[in-house]
C-alpha cells in the first residue's frame, strides 16, 4: 500500500511539473480598464466595473483591475497597442479615432475600436481663483490657464475649443499642463489662475478647490461655442448646478461630452460579455458606487454618444435583454 501511494504520489508530481492538472490559476483571465486620474469619476468608475465583476469571478474566472493613465486618448492609443483590454474615453475622441481625425490624424482611423457602453455626462468645467472675478471663458484670456495634459482628453477637447474660438496657447500668459490630479493644488496655491476639465459631477477633484479655496465656476458660452456644438455631432449643451459645490451658488453654463468605455474588436467576446453583464445585473448596485452614475438608463448607455461599432460581447448581452435587435 505505501509503494502504491508513493508512486502514485509520483505521478502526481510530475503531472504538476508538466502542467498536465489544471489549477485555478492557469483558467484565471485578467482584464484591465485603463482609466483617468484617481480624484477623477473616470478612476471610480472604472474601480466600480472591477468590483462587480470580480464579485463572480469564481464563475467567470476573469479578474478585473484598473489603471489610473492619462486619461481618454492615452486611454484609446494604449487598448489600439494591445495594453489595455478596456478604457474610458470622451464620445468625442471616440469619434475622432474611429474617424482618424483630430490628434489621431497621424494614426489614421481605427477600424477595430469597439464600443461597449456609455456612461455619465461630462461637462466641460473651468474653476477659476475668486480672485480673479472670472465670469465666462472669455475672462481668462492672458490668464495662467491649465490647458490639460497631453494625451487626455481634456486636452483634446480644450483644442478644439481653441480653434474654434479663433485663440492659440499664447492667448493664456501661461498654458501650464499639469495632470488633473495637480491642478486643484495648484490652482489653491497660486500657481494657476484656472484650469478646464472635462468630468462627471459631482467631482472631489472641483469639490476639494471649491472648499479649500473658495474656487468659481466659469460659464463657457457665446456664438463660437454655438456654433461648435452645431459642427460637432458629440457635444451637447449642459448646465452644472447652482449650489452643488461650496461657493458657487448660481452653477455654471457649459457644454460637454459623455464618458463611454471602449475596447478592442481583438479582446474576447466573453471576456466582454462577462464585464457587461457584470455591470447590468447588479445595475442598482453600480449606480450606487458613485452619485455621478445615479441617472443612469440602460436604454441609453447602448446607443448615446457611441461612434464605434458595438462589440460583438456586448451587443450578444443587449440583444438578450432586447435593448438592442
Amino acid at each position: 500500500m505505501k509503494a502504491a501511494l508513493t508512486a502514485t504520489g509520483a505521478a502526481l508530481a510530475l503531472a504538476f511539473s508538466l502542467g498536465a492538472m489544471p489549477t485555478a490559476h492557469a483558467q484565471q483571465k485578467f482584464v484591465t480598464i485603463g482609466t483617468g486620474g484617481v480624484t477623477g469619476v473616470y478612476y471610480a468608475a472604472g474601480g466600480a466595473i472591477c468590483r462587480l465583476v470580480n464579485k463572480d469571478r469564481a464563475r467567470h474566472g476573469i479578474r478585473c483591475s484598473v489603471e489610473s493613465t492619462g486619461g481618454s486618448v492615452f486611454n484609446v492609443n494604449t487598448i489600439r497597442a494591445g495594453e489595455l483590454d478596456l478604457g474610458f474615453t470622451q464620445s468625442d475622441v471616440q469619434y475622432n479615432a474611429v474617424k482618424g481625425l483630430g490628434q489621431f490624424k497621424d494614426s489614421g482611423a481605427w477600424g477595430d475600436q469597439r464600443a461597449v457602453f456609455s456612461v455619465h455626462p461630462e461637462p466641460f468645467t473651468m474653476l477659476a481663483r475668486k480672485e480673479i472675478g472670472a465670469k465666462d471663458f472669455n475672462d481668462l484670456r492672458g490668464k495662467r490657464v491649465n490647458v490639460g495634459n497631453p494625451g487626455s482628453g481634456t486636452r483634446a477637447s480644450m483644442d478644439e475649443l481653441l480653434a474654434a474660438k479663433g485663440w492659440t496657447l499664447k492667448d493664456f500668459s501661461l498654458a501650464a499642463e499639469l495632470k488633473a490630479d495637480e491642478h486643484g493644488p495648484a490652482l489653491c496655491d497660486g500657481k494657476i489662475d484656472a484650469f478646464f476639465y472635462g468630468v462627471g459631477h459631482p467631482s472631489a477633484n472641483i469639490q476639494d478647490p471649491a472648499t479649500t479655496c473658495g474656487a468659481k465656476l466659469v460659464s463657457i458660452t457665446g456664438a463660437d461655442v454655438d456654433k461648435l456644438l452645431r459642427d460637432k455631432p458629440y457635444y451637447a449643451v449642459a448646465q452644472i448646478p447652482g449650489g452643488l459645490y461650496p461657493n458657487n451658488a448660481e452653477g455654471a453654463r457649459t457644454y460637454g461630452v459623455l464618458a463611454t468605455v471602449v475596447s478592442s474588436a481583438k479582446v474576447p467576446s466573453e471576456t466582454i460579455y462577462q464585464v457587461v453583464k457584470a455591470v447590468f445585473e447588479n445595475f442598482d448596485e453600480f449606480k450606487r458606487l458613485h452619485p455621478a452614475l445615479a441617472h443612469l438608463k440602460p436604454e441609453n448607455m447602448v446607443k448615446d454618444g457611441l461612434s464605434a461599432p458595438l462589440h460583438d460581447g456586448a451587443a450578444r448581452y443587449y440583444r438578450e435583454k432586447g435593448w438592442i435587435k
